[in-house]
């Protein structure tokens, strides 16, 4: 339902708010418990029947986007217990870092089901073509189902011609691409961490809002109002996501308002990361390695690492964006602290890797962002029309969709050796990244540059994203239109970085610098 303001989506933001509220307005553990009776003040709320039990479930929201774990579930204790250690400016989340509120999951039915709209037709159709015989006729007519035999294959759904048997799935179980949700033995929703790569679909999926991710809002906003600067660095997602009154020329000033010292685009991280990834492809490709998949989306890579470890080493070296634009900004800015802005929580967690965190201090999405210009008020009609903050190629924004990455890559590849013909694979969703990779395990793809991307259309579809996917797009290409046909180079951005002449050297310093840091 992205795009769309539900009941969900308001109360998520509503949190976002107060959190960022408490924030600059210097509020302690005192006003945190008083939070949930702020945001659920009457009788006439419109979420669940009990009001009680609404505070309660924000009272844990809180706790999340504050940076804390969750109570159990037989704890008695305030909302801000142990907040003190959150209320700092600089603080990375404890594991896990995705998390179901058990007693605000709804303990959905999954199953094949014959509803009331099943009319004791005379062809009984659901029955002749099931293949366990799990379904009987009951005197009226009517059709039933035995649970113990049904394999949920779905044949008798097709066939039923009144539609009257449904299949119904758990949101959260059908929207993870790699199986790390099933129920507990209450019927409560339950993530395999082990499993878990932090892509956020399921969170995304959740009707009742019942799954949530840890923040870093109250930290960000604290560190801000310290005296070193915190520069927001901005993904290529984010054309359009605050709306169209927030112009590329009115970014900066926006976001100054907040409390960052400057804004500066992930889209030049991404210029470099295609030098890199093209020059490894080049040199690895096919006499080292029989593919390579690209490094960009956390979530696929570590997919990949954990699902087939015999292909770790297929996965490209090279920094990320994110991580490469960190490193650049704290080279010019030796003193600065650096908020990634953008969509996706699995980059939480790559930022709280021990090679990373020194280099990325604190990650946001969109939507906690905007929880933070509703807390301070900002209007976009207001703000004047400043600098230009677009710099980047292209390619550089189009690593935002699904196939972007790839593209990126092969044109550089063409520019460096034309005579090479680079195959191309590009998969979006995790289960669709499995398969891709099973077929590469197959030696069906051997030569070929593989593009995993975890969430659907990439990062434009992430689960911090506020636009509808077909609207973010669109935006998404009007930034690669206004780019024009720049293309990225050493020589380009050794005029545009001060210091950095040599930058292709740079940026391979950076890669072994951090490479040689012992992850976590």
């Amino acid at each position: 339902m992205k795009g769309y303001i539900t009941d969900k989506t308001k109360l998520r933001r509503r949190v976002f708010e107060e959190v960022a509220r408490l924030a600059y307005e210097g509020g302690g553990p005192e006003q945190l418990d008083d939070l949930p009776y702020k945001i659920i003040s009457g009788e006439n709320e419109p979420f669940r029947d009990s009001i009680f039990l609404e505070r309660a479930i924000i009272g844990e929201r809180l706790r999340v986007a504050m940076g804390m774990s969750l109570r159990k579930i037989n704890e008695h204790a305030n909302t801000s217990k142990g907040v003190d250690e959150s209320m700092i400016a600089e603080k990375y989340y404890e594991p896990p870092l995705i998390d179901i509120i058990r007693f605000a999951c709804n303990c959905c039915p999954d199953g094949v089901t014959v509803t009331n709209g099943c009319q004791g037709c005379l062809e009984h159709p659901c029955k002749e073509v099931c293949p366990k015989d799990a379904i009987t006729i009951q005197k009226d007519g009517r059709s039933v189902i035995d649970p113990d035999k049904c394999i949920k294959c779905g044949r008798c759904v097709q066939v039923c011609p009144f539609n009257a048997i449904v299949k119904q799935e758990r949101p959260c179980e059908k929207a993870c691409g790699i199986n790390a949700i099933h129920k507990d033995e209450y019927g409560h929703a339950e993530i395999d961490q082990e499993k878990c790569v932090s892509c956020g679909m399921c969170l995304n999926s959740c009707p009742f809002a019942a799954i949530v991710d840890k923040g870093q809002i109250y930290q960000t906003i604290k560190a801000m109002q310290d005296d070193a600067p915190v520069i927001a660095m901005v993904a290529p997602s984010i054309a359009g996501q605050f709306g169209k009154e927030l112009t590329d020329t009115k970014m900066k000033e926006a976001f100054g308002k907040l409390g960052f010292a400057d804004v500066v685009e992930v889209a030049v991280g991404a210029d470099l990361c295609t030098i890199q990834e093209a020059e490894h492809f080049m040199h690895d490709v096919p006499e080292n390695l029989p593919f390579m998949g690209t490094s960009c989306c956390p979530a696929w890579s570590i997919m990949a690492k954990k699902q087939f470890p015999e292909f770790a080493g297929n996965i490209s070296m090279a920094l990320t964006p994110m991580v490469l634009s960190a490193r650049l900004a704290k080279k010019l800015h030796p003193e600065c602290k650096v908020a990634f802005i953008g969509p996706c929580l699995s980059k939480k967690q790559e930022a709280s890797r021990r090679s990373v965190k020194s280099y990325v201090d604190f990650v946001l999405t969109y939507e906690e962002v905007a929880g933070m210009f509703a807390a301070k008020g900002v209007d976009f009609g207001a703000i004047p029309e400043g600098e230009e903050l677009r710099r980047a190629s292209s390619d550089g924004y189009g690593f935002a969709r699904s196939g972007g990455v790839a593209e990126a890559v092969k044109k550089r590849l063409e520019e460096v050796d034309p005579d090479r013909e680079v195959l191309i694979e590009r998969a979006e969703g995790l289960d669709n990244c499995r398969k891709m990779l099973m077929r590469a395990k197959a030696g069906k793809l051997n030569g070929y540059l593989l593009e995993g991307m975890a969430c659907p259309g990439g990062c434009i579809g992430g689960a911090g994203t506020l636009l509808a996917l077909n609207r973010a797009d669109y935006q998404l290409g009007v930034s690669e239109k206004e780019a024009g046909v720049l293309r990225c180079s050493e020589s380009r951005y050794a005029d545009m970085l001060p210091g950095l002449e040599h930058l292709g050297e740079e940026v391979a310093r950076i890669e072994a610098e951090v490479r040689t840091q012992e992850d976590d």
